[in-house]
């Protein structure tokens, strides 16, 4: 077998980009396309010349929170002082609820990343003849809601030339179309840092437009005169950011105030104009995240004991499991046991719960072939919310175990390698290639290659609470050291078969390739 070389891995990342319509910022496309915005940026206008109240009401996710943050500064920066309102997870439940809504008196309404589910909600705004304007970028359900305006890629007729957008995205192209309806003067690259921010963490595809957008961004974020990205920037120590550092590190400190307290925290801090402010949102951002992190391994713990390895599905439950990190409990158990996972916390008879998936299977259909016992849900592919009397667990856990059973396709998305490494090739400009490629994501997935016949040489527990797993081995003569985080399994063959991905360690001024184990056949 021939094995990856620097010129081969160079080939395969560039073909990957090779037809990409918007490589560049400059050729990105417009807002025109979008269905009903010419609608929805004039009503903004006029809602501007007669001093209207505009209420924007956001999302308590990552992606919900940037959104929100953008459409504030946009309007401050434009000198109009705007309302907004981002539902607090546990009390109003999600985006715009009949909650949020009867909280609303007057004016004119902007969702950002929500909305399009927002059925009873709109309602009761007509009832008041309060106009809506949803921009939003989930699956359109069958009941849409009534208003003035959807701006919304995923509507059948709306002919936006990418769909796969996250909802910070809509909304900065709305105001896009606003800067030009008003003929202002406002710098829509600015927001670039934020954007990218919402994309990594909301999991969008990164190829195409968001390829290209994410590309910059990084470089922004690094740059940003924000003070929040000042300060994060100060934390993470790095000369050059990649898509990693914000999905694993700045996204889940975002997103850990929506988690487990109130997301205006996080809005706090990322329009936060002096570094003491930013500094002390930081802080609450950290201590929320460190309690999130061991709430999820207990209820990781607690819905493992649960799970049958004959179902098709992961489909647990438990009374008052936390709300806030039961998403991320179905994302974790979903890769462990390679299937759907659907986490369920029960609070007065009524199961809220979180869907992932990682396959080619649309969790959204999937959940619909239930929809009569279900309350409410709404998503994406790959993932999902949904709510049910907890009474009806046990059927809509016999639906998804018989609709997947009847499914061809793998329940999960196995790895896909670049092919046979030779590990005596890689050095600092092996990783220079891979770099050069960022940024990686779903469906430009960030390279693995496959080493066969490695000799197990030497075993090491390391880490504070010894739970990574740190192996020396042999390949062709070559001696490497491999980690494999959050495993402990010592008892492991001489010879093994390996998954690995490569980083790039920098410790003291000095770097070095490390060699990460994805799986171990």
């Amino acid at each position: 077998m021939s094995k990856i070389t620097k010129q081969r891995l160079f080939e395969i990342l560039s073909s990957r980009h090779l037809n990409n319509p918007y490589s560049k910022l400059a050729s990105i496309p417009t807002p025109n396309n979008f269905k009903d915005i010419n609608i929805a940026t004039k009503r903004v206008k006029k809602a501007i010349e007669c001093g209207e109240k505009i209420t924007i009401v956001g999302d308590y996710d990552v992606d919900g929170v940037v959104s929100t943050t953008i459409m504030l500064e946009f309007f401050e920066n434009l000198g109009i002082k705007v309302d907004y309102i981002i539902p607090n997870r546990f009390e109003h439940g999600y985006g715009l609820s009949p909650k949020i809504a009867n909280k609303i008196d007057d004016g004119l309404v902007i969702t950002v990343d929500n909305g399009i589910s927002a059925y009873e909600a709109s309602l009761i705004l007509k009832e008041k003849n309060i106009d809506l304007i949803i921009t939003d970028h989930h699956t359109v359900g069958e009941k849409i809601p009534h208003a003035l305006a959807i701006i919304n890629p995923k509507q059948e007729d709306c002919t936006f030339e990418f769909k796969e957008i996250c909802g910070a995205q809509v909304a900065w192209y709305f105001c896009a179309a606003i800067k030009k309806e008003l003929e202002a003067n406002v710098d829509l690259s600015s927001y670039l840092d934020l954007l990218t921010l919402a994309i990594i963490a909301d999991i969008m595809p990164m190829t195409s437009l968001n390829h290209t957008m994410v590309k910059q961004g990084l470089k922004k974020i690094k740059n940003s005169k924000r003070e929040a990205f000042k300060l994060l920037n100060q934390h993470i120590q790095k000369e050059f950011l990649v898509s990693d550092d914000v999905g694993f590190t700045i996204a889940p400190k975002i997103n850990s105030a929506g988690r487990m307290d109130d997301a205006s925290l996080a809005l706090d801090f990322l329009l936060s104009k002096c570094q003491n402010s930013a500094y002390e949102s930081l802080a609450v951002l950290e201590e929320l995240n460190n309690y999130r992190k061991t709430l999820q391994e207990d209820i990781c713990s607690r819905a493992e004991k649960q799970i049958k390895s004959s179902d098709k599905a992961v489909v647990v439950w438990g009374e008052e499991w936390h709300e806030g990190v039961i998403g991320i409990v179905a994302s974790k158990l979903s890769h462990k046991f390679k299937k759907p996972a659907f986490i369920f916390s029960i609070n007065d008879n009524i199961a809220k719960g979180s869907a992932r998936a990682n396959s080619q299977i649309s969790l959204y259909d999937l959940i619909s072939k239930a929809k009569h016992l279900l309350i409410g849900f709404g998503g994406h592919k790959n993932a999902a919310g949904l709510s049910l009397e907890a009474l009806n667990l046990e059927e809509f856990k016999e639906i998804i175990n018989k609709e997947l059973s009847q499914v061809n396709d793998s329940l999960h998305n196995e790895f896909i390698t670049l092919g046979e490494l030779d590990v005596s090739s890689v050095d600092l400009e092996f990783i220079s290639i891979i770099e050069e490629f960022e940024p990686y994501g779903l469906e430009n997935e960030r390279p693995i290659f496959n080493v066969s016949n490695a000799k197990l040489v030497k075993t090491d527990l390391i880490g504070k609470d010894k739970n990574h797993l740190k192996l020396t081995l042999n390949s062709d003569g070559f001696i490497f050291e491999a980690l494999k985080f959050y495993d402990n399994n010592t008892n492991l063959d001489n010879n093994l078969n390996l998954i690995l991905s490569i980083s790039k360690n920098e410790f003291r001024g000095v770097v070095t390739p490390t060699f990460l184990i994805q799986e171990i056949l």
